[in-house]
């Protein structure tokens, strides 16, 4: 099985098992009256949503480039980390409203319960994180941090049931969901800045411009270089552009070797799409000023 179809697999059935306990979380937060596992479930709504929009991009992901799309379809999974990571924005957002005043007033929760929902909790989401460790994507990546956080997040509200039902302390259940609404927040907007920074075309941050500069420039009959852009696809596809100027004695015929030294540098670099233009010694280029 390729790698495409494995992470499309692994993202499906983490899906159904998220699925699945979201409706068991939801109703067992309405029936315990936990505002901490309400503030999971809203988390785990999301997460549902988040792996059924990643499961679709990755099968749009898998589509070869066309007439439309140069590049092919991978960009689509990084839409959807985005996408995601919104979502859990607003529903965060939307539990902090609720557990917030809770703090001050707390109403009394069924502990017994949450103890129980907690355990389904870390086995659910715990199988779904295993699914996916092995995925580097963007969006894989993204979608198991979702469900790493829930795993930990259903291990604060364990150990948080176990103290209410041996004190009596109930603002401690709406405290857990402020603090789980918090740490999501915060992991929210850090996938957010990661897929603006792919859409905004930024250099890959897995690669050192500067070092690569100089690796090219000592290839023999390579003069100068200019016009140089790199961004990144999907956090794993980076694109790498650039001029080269051949030195005097390099010869029309010799450029496609001096192509080829360029493109195997590169690609064990880790760009995957590399365009290259030739400028002879003699030749003027209008980019030539443009030195990056």
């Amino acid at each position: 099985m390729s790698e495409a179809s494995n992470v499309q697999k692994n993202i499906s059935i983490a899906f159904f098992l998220n699925a699945s306990f979201t409706v068991i979380e939801i109703i067992g937060g309405i029936l315990t009256n936990s505002v901490a596992i309400l503030s999971d479930a809203m988390h785990d709504l999301g997460d549902t949503f988040s792996l059924g929009l990643s499961w679709y991009a990755e099968r749009l992901a898998k589509r070869k480039p066309d007439s439309r799309y140069t590049y092919g379809y991978k960009r689509y999974p990084v839409m959807a980390a985005m996408v995601n990571a919104v979502f859990l924005l607003g529903a965060s957002v939307f539990v902090l409203s609720i557990a917030i005043p809770l703090i001050l007033n707390p109403e009394p929760v069924k502990a017994t319960g949450m103890i129980w929902l907690a355990v389904a909790g870390i086995i659910f989401n715990g199988a779904a994180v295993l699914r996916l460790s092995k995925g580097n994507s963007i969006n894989q990546k993204v979608v198991r941090l979702h469900l790493l956080e829930d795993t930990l997040g259903w291990m604060a509200v364990l150990v948080g049931a176990v103290i209410i039902k041996y004190t009596g302390l109930m603002w401690i259940d709406p405290l857990l969901g402020v603090m789980i609404a918090v740490f999501i927040i915060y992991n929210a907007i850090r996938n957010l800045k990661d897929a603006l920074v792919i859409f905004l075309q930024a250099i890959p941050e897995n690669t050192e411009k500067k070092d690569i500069k100089t690796d090219l420039l000592k290839i023999s009959g390579v003069d100068s270089l200019h016009d140089i852009r790199s961004w990144s696809i999907d956090g794993v596809s980076h694109v790498y552009t650039l001029h080269v100027v051949a030195r005097k004695e390099i010869l029309p015929e010799d450029y496609p070797r001096l192509k080829q030294e360029i493109r195997k540098r590169l690609q064990a670099s880790g760009f995957e799409f590399v365009t290259i233009e030739i400028d002879g010694s003699d030749e003027h280029c209008e980019l030539e000023n443009v030195i990056i």
